[in-house]
């Protein structure tokens, strides 16, 4: 069950799961830190009650969590499992990253760094000089993944051009998973703009300056830049009022819902379900695609 941020997917995704006897893996790359529950509408305590979750909760606010770290645990869900697993959520990259046959490169600090010291034009001349073919295969505008793919060098010898001409990559590029599965998405158009609004009013009446106020000191570099509380850890530190935090925040989560429907909409696996605000009825029209 799958869409951008607010199309009510977690929802229909839950009672679908509670009528077939299935687990839950969420596919959020927020909902992984604890604590960050208003701001990410993580499951509360009597959904997870309901039906049992994954993928959520598994680490500290100032700790990181790559998508390769995600990709184990929740491979190891989908392997040992003795019910059905419903996968939820927004994040593209973490449910391809279980379905599809993706392979995150190693990272190490050391190296990193010394890329690092390069200027972007010393990263292209040393990385052309590895791969003179490299700009058919990544943009070589792109700092971060001039520097990432000269850590991947450095670490496995892979070159952006071998890579691209790998198997996997292959499989990867013409949506070939894993394993059978049946996917549907949500995504309700137009009206987005007013769900979003009505939701990040809800979540600040819920508590979520509260929330972003108590785990200001404690979030690491990948939590502080979560859409929502990104915007408003400068509300809480006093730099600009709630209104303009607010406005941000919602200007954000667009933008991600945007990013979201785009990376989806490229999957020819999805079945796009027609949408109504009527949740019964998405439900039983989730229930007909994955059950037919």
């Amino acid at each position: 069950m799958l869409g951008p941020t607010a199309s009510g997917k977690s929802e229909v995704a839950l009672r679908f799961a509670e009528d077939i006897g299935a687990e839950i893996i969420s596919v959020d790359s927020m909902q992984v830190y604890r604590r960050m529950d208003i701001g990410t509408a993580k499951a509360g305590p009597s959904d997870r009650a309901r039906v049992r979750h994954h993928g959520i909760d598994l680490v500290e606010p100032s700790d990181s969590f790559s998508v390769a770290e995600f990709q184990q645990v929740g491979r190891a869900v989908i392997e040992t499992a003795s019910v059905p697993i419903v996968i939820v959520g927004g994040s593209g990259l973490h449910f391809r990253a279980l379905v599809d046959p993706m392979h995150f490169r190693p990272h190490d600090t050391v190296v990193r760094a010394e890329v690092e010291q390069l200027t972007h034009e010393e990263g292209v001349t040393r990385l052309l000089s590895l791969d003179p073919g490299a700009a058919d295969n990544i943009d070589l505008s792109n700092p971060r993944r001039v520097t990432r793919a000269l850590e991947d060098a450095a670490l496995t010898g892979e070159t952006p051009t071998s890579r691209a001409s790998s198997a996997e990559r292959r499989s990867v590029t013409a949506y070939e998973p894993l394993f059978a599965f049946k996917a549907v998405a949500l995504d309700p158009g137009e009206g987005l703009k007013e769900r979003v609004t009505q939701r990040l009013d809800s979540m600040v009446e819920d508590g979520l300056v509260d929330e972003v106020h108590a785990l200001a000191v404690e979030m690491g570099r990948t939590a502080r830049q979560a859409v929502g509380y990104k915007e408003l850890l400068p509300v809480v530190a006093g730099e600009i009022p709630l209104s303009e935090g607010v406005d941000a925040a919602r200007r954000a989560t667009l933008a991600l819902a945007k990013r979201q429907r785009t990376y989806f909409r490229r999957d020819p696996r999805l079945k796009w379900l027609p949408w109504t605000n009527d949740i019964d009825q998405l439900l039983r029209s989730a229930s007909e695609a994955l059950r037919s």
